[in-house]
């Protein structure tokens, strides 16, 4: 874009602006870690609520030390007030303990009497610091030139075309501290911010989008648009690899291959393949072996036949007398 352009749709904004908020006033008396911790709580919500959320945690607790040890769920609890309680209590968490571990105390007033190149560095430095956080302590506590932009007005800006997408993602408005003179920083910053939690508390309620419809009656398409509740269509099945498919025609291919008859296996013989038949067997009849019968073997048949012949001879029984004639047969002549 153009610089004539911006600058021209920067004052679009800042007239627009000006008939719808009210300026906000921001304590001069503060130290530069108590514009910190204000500018941690007040990112994303309005200043009347920042306010109350910096009142207790200064009255609640005994110092800043117990609210760096303090846990992301108390705090959060303290600030639920805010737009962003959750998101705030992280940051000054984080802000402090990064404070603490640079300096080891919570006194960072040695940087009003720095150069405000290096004090914004140092800013940077610190855990939890976002560019809202820098600027606003620059512009607050350092009498610096910076206007603190928070996300809701960050999108504002891109939807009336001050600045493009590739800007928006770098979170920076080019021309802004041009178009604004250092005396009425504060007064500007503070109508800017509130447009920005406007659009940011509700993106799509009726008064944001006629009041951005006002600063540029042709960014209708660029509005914040609700989701859409309709159910997502059912996602299509993954389609097997290319390479499960190729294995399956292989295992086919080598399948009917093994099923087919192998006729072509050498290319030079005969195309009728003369099959081989098996020999036969030749078996050798075994020689009918002599027993050789020894001497013992010859004894112990004998006594056999002999046992067999005593059997078969019978044995008269006990108590029967033998006859006169056998006695006198057995007698012995005299």
């Amino acid at each position: 874009m153009a610089s004539n352009n911006r600058a021209t749709q920067i004052n679009k904004v800042l007239k627009v602006t000006k008939k719808h908020f009210k300026p906000a006033e921001i304590p001069t008396d503060r130290t530069v870690l108590e514009h910190l911790i204000y500018a941690c709580c007040a990112e994303n919500s309005l200043h009347e609520a920042a306010n109350e959320v910096f009142a207790s945690l200064s009255n609640d607790y005994f110092d800043w030390n117990e609210v760096r040890v303090t846990s992301i769920r108390e705090l959060a609890q303290l600030m639920k007030g805010l737009n962003d309680s959750e998101a705030a209590a992280t940051r000054l968490k984080r802000v402090l303990q990064s404070v603490f571990e640079t300096h080891y105390s919570f006194d960072l007033e040695l940087m009003r009497k720095q150069n405000i190149g290096q004090a914004v560095k140092q800013l940077e430095k610190y855990n939890g610091a976002s560019r809202y956080v820098v600027a606003f302590v620059t512009q607050n506590a350092l009498g610096g030139h910076a206007i603190p932009i928070n996300d809701g007005l960050l999108q504002s800006m891109r939807v009336v075309g001050v600045i493009s997408d590739a800007e928006a993602k770098k979170g920076t408005v080019p021309g802004l501290e041009r178009a604004v003179a250092k005396n009425k920083g504060v007064e500007v910053g503070t109508i800017l911010h509130q447009l920005g939690v406007e659009l940011g508390r509700s993106p799509y309620g009726p008064t944001i989008r006629k009041l951005l419809l006002e600063i540029e009656p042709t960014c209708k398409e660029n509005l914040p648009k609700r989701p859409s509740k309709k159910p997502k269509p059912p996602e299509p099945k993954a389609k097997a690899p290319a390479k499960a498919a190729n294995k399956s025609e292989k295992t086919k291919a080598a399948n009917a291959k093994s099923a087919a008859p192998t006729e072509k296996k050498s290319a030079g013989k005969s195309s009728t393949p003369t099959k081989k038949k098996p020999a036969a067997k030749t078996v050798k009849k075994k020689k009918p072996t002599k027993k050789v019968v020894t001497k013992k073997k010859k004894k112990a048949a004998a006594t056999k036949k002999t046992a067999k012949k005593k059997k078969k001879t019978k044995v008269p029984a006990k108590g029967k007398k033998k006859s006169a004639t056998k006695k006198l047969r057995k007698r012995k002549p005299k």
